[in-house]
């Protein structure tokens, strides 16, 4: 179909680098039995994993469930990318969440951050965690863009600094002579994200939550002791929380119509010499560049070049990936033409109109967490912190997340993606511009 095919959906784990440098692979059970528990999270990606860690860690009985592998989905295939921020220009909101909740959100865009590094180092968890993150600069537009958002980062009261890089001071951090310069900060950085889930999952467990994998959901039953069903057991609960995201189909209609799942493909080069990676990436850096549909890149532990990209509303993953992101990579890196390409694969990642995280109850006793659009693997732990604080009974900052309004994307299931591909396209266009 055009040139498409359909991302991998088998339950064991892509294709990946990841994959295949996981430290440990997973083999929880499968759900065969009827139990309950006081919290059933549904979703073994970041936002499941770490609702059940808070949960556990606040001493609830706590059950998580996995249709596939932990990390099957989004978080363990991302670039890798750890991005503070919650959404885009909470601002908007205004009316919705105040003046108090906009600064909020901020604070929590910082906090995200934290949770990663504070998580990696109380379980112990081997995941390649490393700062320092660039965007960088295509057209002299971007840099006046990245100098306001400089100035708009102290104003919001970033504790962590931002510095505006030429396109000479950008060598010493990134070097191609594709980009005019770049706005660089050691707060976001860059993480092994499957190794990461793996690890955080095991933390999990050691606190006592049970864990289960090839376990698919198939009927949710609401109620004053709501039961999730999969094909072969049952679970009651005093809450339920879902958490499957892109990846949740249509076992609830009203939180799928109102996430998108967009395609996105990363490629992983074979280990590049000490002298290589040290010549176009010497800053070891996260990359990422301002357009709609954005090249992003880092290397990997065992020195590899991660380049991603070719984001689209199609939820199809491009024919011949390797060879249309090898062109991309090599026009940034033409030292890398000669390079050989180990692995290519690629994900969902679930947009919302909006471009902000989706929050909320469907009844009292059922929470559901979504949507990061692309910029997950921070967010993930946030969301995930608050719907635990929500549960616990400390709910002001889940209520700000869950008082932000979220249209259905319009045109049903036929109609929303033709849509929205026509929209990507029409920024795309204005990306050239």
């Amino acid at each position: 179909m055009f040139g498409l095919r359909a991302i991998n959906d088998t339950s064991e784990h892509a294709a990946s680098y990841y994959a295949a440098t996981v430290n440990q692979t997973t083999a929880y059970p499968r759900l065969t039995e009827n139990l309950s528990c006081d919290v059933v999270v549904v979703g073994g990606g970041f936002s499941g994993v770490n609702t059940a860690v808070e949960l556990s860690e606040r001493g609830l009985d706590v059950a998580l469930i996995e249709a596939n592998r932990i990390g099957w989905g989004a978080s363990g295939r991302n670039g890798g990318q750890i991005i503070g921020g919650i959404g885009h220009t909470p601002e908007r909101f205004k009316k919705l969440i105040g003046e108090s909740g906009i600064n909020s959100i901020y604070q929590m865009g910082f906090e995200a951050r934290d949770i990663i590094k504070d998580r990696v180092a109380t379980y112990d968890i081997q995941c390649d965690l490393k700062w320092g993150y660039c965007d960088v600069a295509l057209k002299p537009k971007h840099m006046k863009q990245f100098a306001a958002w400089q100035a708009w980062e102290k104003t919001i009261g970033n504790p962590h600094p931002y510095t505006l890089l030429d396109a000479q001071e950008l060598k010493s951090v990134v070097n191609s002579e594709r980009y005019l310069g770049g706005l660089y900060n050691t707060a976001n950085g860059h993480v092994h994200p499957l190794n990461l889930c793996i690890g955080e999952a095991e933390a999990a467990s050691q606190l006592g939550a049970k864990i289960f994998e090839q376990s698919r959901v198939i009927k949710l039953i609401h109620g004053d002791q709501p039961i999730v069903e999969t094909e072969y057991g049952r679970i009651q609960a005093k809450q339920i929380v879902l958490a499957g995201n892109a990846y949740m189909g249509d076992l609830v209609p009203k939180l799928s119509a109102r996430v998108l799942p967009s395609a996105s493909s990363v490629i992983a080069t074979e280990p590049l010499s000490a002298d290589v990676a040290k010549a176009i990436l010497p800053g070891d850096v996260a990359v990422c560049d301002p357009r709609t549909a954005l090249d992003y890149f880092r290397l990997s532990a065992d020195r590899r070049l991660l380049f991603g990209g070719l984001s689209n509303y199609t939820g199809m993953e491009p024919r011949h990936l390797i060879p249309v992101m090898k062109k991309k990579m090599t026009q940034i890196f033409p030292d890398t033409a000669d390079v050989g390409i180990d692995f290519a694969w690629s994900g969902w990642i679930g947009i919302g109109i909006n471009r902000m995280p989706q929050l909320g109850r469907l009844a009292d006793n059922v929470r559901y967490l979504q949507a990061y659009s692309g910029h997950g693997v921070a967010p993930t732990h946030m969301m995930a912190k608050i719907t635990a604080e929500s549960i616990a009974g400390e709910s002001s900052r889940f209520e700000t997340m869950a008082n932000i309004s979220h249209m259905a994307f319009p045109g049903g299931r036929l109609l929303r993606r033709p849509a929205l591909a026509i929209g990507m396209a029409y920024y795309k266009a204005l990306d050239l511009l």
